[in-house]
């Protein structure tokens, strides 16, 4: 009768020893899933923009010899319209949900509603108010904390923004170097 509870202590501190794990890889995995949609949500922004449409940059003082030094750039790269990305993007998370791997029981984020209206696969998606207020919470964190970082790529066409930027760059996705790349 004895043996049952130092048995059953050893079991409680074993669990005990596993919850902060758990707790931060569910942290980690929110905090990954929240760059990654960010990334995902300002790309497409970015391409809905007209390639036409430019912004002068530069100096507007007029130079001895008489002429500016203004250049003109494309919109939608800028740092004025990236910057202006940044401060609504994450209102977008609330058209996304959690997905569970049932394998490796890690957390993933899904757009629920699709950009264009087409019909979206929601088997296994989890969509309520605590999911979507999580997301917008780390993504605000994210875009607030590593806003200087995410201009930097996305001023330039770049490949793989998402791992260079979620796992390389700010080490959110350290453990998602494996996540194959979605489209929207």
């Amino acid at each position: 009768m004895r043996g049952w509870i130092p048995a059953l202590l050893g079991l409680a501190l074993a669990l005990a020893s596993l919850l902060p794990t758990a707790g931060a890889r569910r942290s980690q995995d929110l905090h990954c899933g929240a760059c990654r949609a960010l990334v995902d949500e300002l790309e497409w922004e970015i391409a809905q923009v007209d390639p036409r449409k430019t912004i002068q940059m530069g100096s507007f003082r007029i130079n001895p010899d008489g002429s500016q030094s203004v250049v003109e750039v494309p919109y939608a790269r800028s740092e004025a319209h990236l910057t202006e990305l940044l401060e609504r993007v994450c209102e977008k998370m609330k058209e996304y949900g959690e997905k569970v791997d049932p394998a490796t029981h890690r957390k993933s984020y899904v757009r629920v509603l699709s950009h264009d209206g087409t019909k979206m696969d929601l088997s296994g998606v989890k969509f309520d108010g605590d999911v979507t207020s999580s997301l917008k919470f780390a993504c605000e964190s994210i875009a607030e904390e590593y806003e200087d970082e995410l201009i930097e790529f996305l001023s330039h066409e770049a490949e793989n923004v998402k791992d260079r930027l979620c796992s390389k760059r700010t080490d959110l996705c350290d453990h998602a170097l494996h996540i194959p790349h979605d489209e929207l």
